[in-house]
């Protein structure tokens, strides 16, 4: 673990606004930035209400962000973008959502390509055009961060982004938005959350300046989630949820995340599970794993979540996997259809995402990987 006094740059968008009934500011913002061609990176779903973001103008709206998104869909929005010639691209769903208009607004238009840019601070700047992202679910805290993943099809691998370039000009967080998702989803997103708060606390390079963020986020998860999933209308929870996720964004620039993202991965890229499911499935064992190494913090982890454990290991996991299946989440990887016959490729997988599992606070071979996957089997 690094000291207080060791060094650390905090980047975060320019302009953040947050609260039940701010999504129609965005529309304001872009009208006083005079930016009149506009392009709107979205799912199916979240483009039937973009008139929710008030925008004004030439409106054009992407509406085919699949999931897990890989090369090919983002070759689309990359087409779409330059047709639409925008000053002002936005991202408005999930995290795919998200990620993909990061990619667009600094590869549209540029001379640079996908493989040219993988990988960190490889993108020429300054960007040409505005980039303002609007999440509608609690999860995965890409408004606030400067990464975008996409999965290559053929290796079944993330190919990941990182540059300045790509933080948003304005984030705008209404937990208005996150009503709608359904209690499973909002389950999964809330454990990401989570998860890139407990990965970051725990993490090798772990700051006391990241640290506040990282157990705030941990905390308001523990407190709020189980709210949010009985009742979806319940503004505080869902705004605490949406709190959890930006602060998990802000732990994920600076930190980043560890072992539990790396094993969760294959889970995404090669059997195509749900980014939240996988993590919440794969976090107790991770977290279980991680104890012997990060004793205190592993403690403190599991007070903000409100569950009692000694630092016995199986006490940690018992009540970590708990807290997950508790929510409704399927923990058995053999229950969403990944056969046992797979299990070496995905530790295979999930030990070369060097870029994380060189964060975890504990050495993970690549039998530890292996035998995680057997346990959760």
């Amino acid at each position: 673990m690094v000291s207080l006094d060791s060094p650390i740059t905090i980047i975060r968008p320019e302009i953040i606004e947050f609260g039940v009934g701010t999504a129609e500011r965005l529309g304001k913002w872009a009208s006083d930035k005079g930016y009149a061609r506009i392009l709107v990176i979205s799912d199916a779903f979240n483009a039937t209400r973009v008139d929710t973001l008030g925008l004004k103008g030439e409106i054009t709206v992407f509406a085919d962000v699949t999931p897990e998104p890989d090369t090919a869909n983002l070759d689309k929005v990359l087409a779409a973008a330059n047709a639409a010639d925008a000053q002002l691209v936005v991202g408005f769903g999930g995290g795919s959502a998200m990620d993909l208009a990061k990619l667009a607004a600094v590869l549209a238009g540029s001379s640079q390509t996908l493989r040219e840019v993988v990988g960190p601070n490889k993108v020429h700047g300054p960007r040409r055009v505005a980039l303002a992202q609007v999440p509608t679910t609690a999860g995965t805290g890409s408004e606030a961060g400067i990464r975008a993943l996409v999965t290559n099809p053929e290796t079944m691998a993330k190919l990941a982004v990182e540059s300045i370039h790509m933080l948003a000009d304005i984030a705008v967080i209404d937990p208005a938005l996150t009503f709608t998702v359904p209690a499973r989803t909002t389950a999964a997103t809330g454990v990401d959350a989570m998860a890139h708060c407990v990965e970051a606390f725990t993490n090798r390079k772990a700051h006391p300046m990241i640290d506040l963020y990282a157990i705030e986020g941990t905390r308001l998860v523990g407190k709020y989630l189980a709210r949010a999933v009985k009742d979806g209308a319940d503004a505080e929870a869902r705004a605490g949820l949406a709190l959890a996720s930006l602060y998990g964004g802000f732990c994920l620039g600076p930190v980043n995340t560890a072992g539990g993202h790396a094993l969760a991965y294959p889970l995404g890229t090669r059997w195509h599970i749900a980014h939240g499911a996988a993590n919440a499935l794969i976090f107790p064992h991770v977290l279980a794993f991680n104890t012997p190494s990060a004793t205190e913090k592993t403690r403190a982890v599991m007070d903000a979540l409100g569950r009692k454990t000694s630092d016995d290991v199986q006490s940690v996991f018992d009540a970590a996997y708990n807290f997950c299946a508790d929510l409704g989440i399927e923990m058995k990887l053999s229950a969403l259809g990944v056969p046992d016959s797979d299990l070496d490729a995905m530790a295979d997988d999930a030990f070369a995402i060097r870029r994380l599992l060189d964060n975890n606070p504990r050495d993970l071979a690549r039998a530890d990987i292996r035998s995680i996957y057997e346990a959760a089997y």
